[in-house]
């Protein structure tokens, strides 16, 4: 039956209400083309987002007769990073979670925080949860020489998306609207952003003007308008570079060429934990380059713990921020090593792939016995 047939979406509409346009295609499309792929499929794996991948998997789980396992990259409606309209949108998406992950033989999450609010919000699908498989790194793209580099400038490095759109929009509103739009308590976003990282170099180039003349920041990635507009306010703007989008192999070789990596992180209350680490952790860690980590409490902070080239500081500690830069600056070494360091092994993806493969082992046992 074709994808765009009466027949379909009304078995479609029975699993679940499709929204949107792209909702509609996107299972549609799915369920059409795994039915396509007709006989030998022993199990059906859906990674997420888009989270609507789901209902696809589950549907068509239903119309081959065989187990489907939801794999989560983020945790969907239990995201503090996700700002909803109201809380009513917020608790209509976790009822659509909920739902649709109920048929799941199993759950991987990749943080264990992110595990644990999965329990906490629907304790009925605890028996489901497998054991976490966090993001990675591949270790070819880390084998070989680090690229040659043409300065001797101490160059802080931050890949991918700032947001510092959303922080802004998120601070300027008011009390009453935070309260209402189902945002988690307390939450700040604006430290995910470069502003805190701006304001520690600000100070310390205020005590050590002499610093000026050796030391650059590197934001690669797409920036927005709000991004830029921060950069501008920068005393010191022309130590900023802004490359732009830059192809994965090229953001590869700017982290191993850097002499620090900045990672940080939203902001979250005393006693609230994180239940995400960025993707990008993976390939910092990998790369063996002294890193400051602006993160929250949480599974990010437990694992960067582990690693000697990690320094700790809270998201919006901009003096701390500054420490760290200085620290160093003060202890860079010229030879910039760039090896992976023990313990990082374990975030390599064929470790990944194998617990992966683990997983669907036992689900098919457990499928089998049962």
């Amino acid at each position: 039956m074709p994808p765009g047939s009466v027949g379909a979406r009304r078995r479609l509409e029975r699993w679940t209400p499709l929204r949107s346009p792209f909702e509609r295609w996107w299972v549609e499309g799915l369920v059409e083309t795994g039915r396509d792929a007709g006989s030998g499929v022993d199990v059906v794996y859906a990674s997420m987002s888009p989270f609507e991948t789901a209902e696809a998997a589950a549907l068509l789980s239903r119309a081959l007769g065989v187990p489907w396992v939801a794999d989560l990259r983020d945790p969907w409606a239990l995201d503090e990073m996700t700002v909803f309209p109201t809380v009513a949108h917020r608790l209509a998406e976790k009822r659509r979670m909920r739902r649709a992950l109920s048929s799941a033989a199993a759950i991987v999450m990749n943080t264990r925080e992110a595990a644990r609010a999965v329990v906490e919000a629907f304790p009925e699908l605890s028996t489901r949860l497998a054991e976490p498989i966090p993001n990675g790194y591949d270790a070819a793209d880390f084998s070989g020489p680090t690229a040659e580099r043409a300065d001797s400038r101490f160059r802080i490095v931050h890949t991918g998306y700032l947001h510092t759109e959303h922080g802004l929009r998120h601070r300027n509103a008011g009390r009453l609207r935070r309260a209402l739009d189902g945002t988690t308590p307390g939450v700040d976003f604006l430290t995910r952003s470069h502003v805190y990282l701006l304001a520690g170099l600000a100070a310390l180039l205020a005590r050590r003007p002499e610093l000026q003349s050796r030391i650059e920041v590197v934001l690669a990635g797409v920036l927005s308008p709000a991004d830029e507009e921060i950069v501008a306010q920068f005393a010191h703007r022309e130590l900023v570079r802004l490359p732009g989008y830059v192809p994965h192999r090229a953001t590869v070789e700017l982290i191993r060429a850097a002499d620090l990596l900045f990672l940080p992180m939203h902001d979250l209350p005393a006693g609230r934990r994180a239940r995400i680490v960025p993707g990008k952790t993976y390939e910092y860690l990998a790369s063996g380059r002294p890193i400051l980590a602006a993160v929250p409490d949480g599974d990010a902070r437990d694992l960067l713990s582990d690693f000697d080239q990690v320094t700790l500081c809270r998201p919006a500690d901009s003096s701390a921020i500054a420490a760290a830069i200085e620290a160093a600056f003060d202890s860079c070494r010229v030879d910039r090593p760039s090896t992976v360091p023990v313990g990082a092994e374990r975030f390599e993806r064929r470790q990944q792939t194998k617990a992966l493969a683990q997983t669907f082992d036992r689900v098919l046992a457990s499928r089998s016995a049962g």
